[in-house]
């Protein structure tokens, strides 16, 4: 099974920020129990679909370190609900980057309006 949180990259600047989309299928099926009769995307999705996003800016800056992946949420808010069929736009700015770690500032929006916000810390594997 495959996990892509991000369907499209808006804009990038290679190891400092990323603006991508995602727009959850309302066929998904966590819809169904999250919640009935009121579908919402689960805030540990939203906060995925970020870090994805995030780690794919990462990825993408010079050098020999490894794949970023997600270590720690430093901290997370959840503002508004997000409904099935929704275009999320995901913006992510490196706030730090060295060999090992990494931190990056993360947000959500729907149509302008933002529903989330993350302070992410990434580790790199090899």
């Amino acid at each position: 099974m495959r996990f892509i949180l991000v369907d499209r990259i808006v804009a990038l600047d290679p190891g400092r920020s990323i603006q991508a989309e995602k727009t959850m299928s309302p066929q998904e099926e966590f819809f169904r129990d999250h919640f009935p009769g009121f579908p919402v995307v689960p805030g540990v999705l939203l906060t995925e679909m970020m870090a994805q996003a995030a780690g794919k800016c990462l990825d993408t800056e010079a050098g020999e370190r490894g794949k970023a992946m997600l270590a720690r949420i430093n901290s997370a808010t959840f503002r508004e609900w997000v409904r099935p069929g929704q275009l999320v736009t995901l913006f992510a700015t490196v706030r730090s980057s060295r060999p090992q770690f990494a931190t990056v500032d993360c947000r959500a929006e729907v149509a302008g309006r933002p529903v989330c916000s993350a302070e992410l810390f990434f580790s790199f594997m090899p």
